[in-house]
């Protein structure tokens, strides 16, 4: 038990610094300054107007996607930074196959035009 120590001390300490830095500002906080155009939306200095719920268009939602892809990629590729003796075969083209499969997702994407703007 006494690998955990530091672990436990380090996630107790954690802790409690995110508690005190999550409550010291309430002690400060006056609500005597909240009062009803404080509280209203804020549009660039303009009264809100028209409904927050409106539909977007399909495209942005892919192009978030499109950006979101190569995170895996990115993370996935970490374990090259070791030197290459320290990587076996296996790893080495397990490593290719998955970068094989995202460079054919992306030709996909590609073709089908996923990335082109009107």
């Amino acid at each position: 038990m006494s690998e955990f120590a530091p672990i436990c001390i380090y996630l107790v300490i954690s802790l409690l610094v995110s508690l005190i830095l999550l409550g010291l500002p309430f002690p400060f906080a006056s609500n005597s300054s909240t009062y009803p155009e404080k509280l209203s939306a804020y549009e660039c200095g303009f009264d809100p107007f028209g409904d927050a719920r409106s539909r977007f268009d399909i495209r942005f939602y892919l192009v978030s996607i499109l950006f979101i892809i190569p995170d895996p990629e990115v993370t996935f590729s970490f374990p090259w930074a070791v030197p290459p003796n320290k990587i076996d075969p296996f790893g080495s083209w397990s490593m290719m196959a998955f970068l094989l499969i995202l460079t054919i997702g992306s030709l996909y994407e590609w073709k089908m035009g996923a990335s082109d703007r009107e």
